[in-house]
């Protein structure tokens, strides 16, 4: 019996796009192994894109999206998976997937406002992996500081429009891991891309 395939779109999030960092080694290791499993796959390099900051509440509810980020609405609506991979900075995302993030999960697109009670989620049925890169120990942004940026994204944008579960990947102290134990990351991330998890 033949596994099901799934439909995965990764977002890579590392801003400074022309230097390749562990964060495009882990998408790349997830894509390989996701195409090889026959999984389709579709990827977008957030910092090749043109994301105007939003500046106020008119604009984010009534204002006409950029054509990319249209063009990432449709890759979102397509995909059943979503892997987000950034690194951490000041203990959250960067500004860079912020302002996509408030571009693309706008009214209409990821929920409907409600007269009364909660919004309706547009973006049900989908899951997320959130794969983020840091300096600290990832125990320690985990227990410590409860992982506070990372759950603001999971449960009150992914969580709020629908996306569940919503998993997370955190790979710490990155500057002075091993080659060893960069590996043995990769390593992970294709096991994760071949269940498309």
């Amino acid at each position: 019996m033949t596994k099901p395939t799934k439909r995965i779109l990764i977002l890579l999030g590392h801003p400074d796009s022309p230097q390749p960092h562990l964060c495009h080694a882990l998408a790349n290791s997830y894509a390989r192994a996701a195409e090889a499993a026959g999984h389709e796959l579709r990827r977008i390099d957030l910092a090749l894109l043109d994301i105007p900051l939003l500046r106020g509440q008119e604009q984010f509810e009534q204002g006409q999206p950029p054509q990319q980020i249209e063009q990432a609405q449709a890759a979102i609506r397509w995909a059943d998976h979503v892997v987000l991979v950034f690194p951490l900075w000041l203990g959250t995302m960067p500004a860079l997937v912020k302002a996509f993030c408030e571009q693309v999960f706008r009214p209409g697109f990821a929920y409907a406002p409600a007269q009364q009670g909660f919004p309706q989620k547009l973006l049900d049925g989908r899951s997320a992996r959130l794969v983020v890169t840091m300096g600290m120990p990832a125990w320690l942004y985990r227990w410590v500081y409860c992982a506070h940026g990372l759950r603001g994204l999971g449960r009150n944008i992914l969580g709020f429009v629908g996306f569940a579960p919503v998993r997370y990947s955190l790979f710490g102290m990155v500057a002075t891991a091993s080659d060893k134990r960069r590996q043995a990351w990769l390593r992970e991330m294709a096991r994760l891309g071949a269940k498309a998890d």
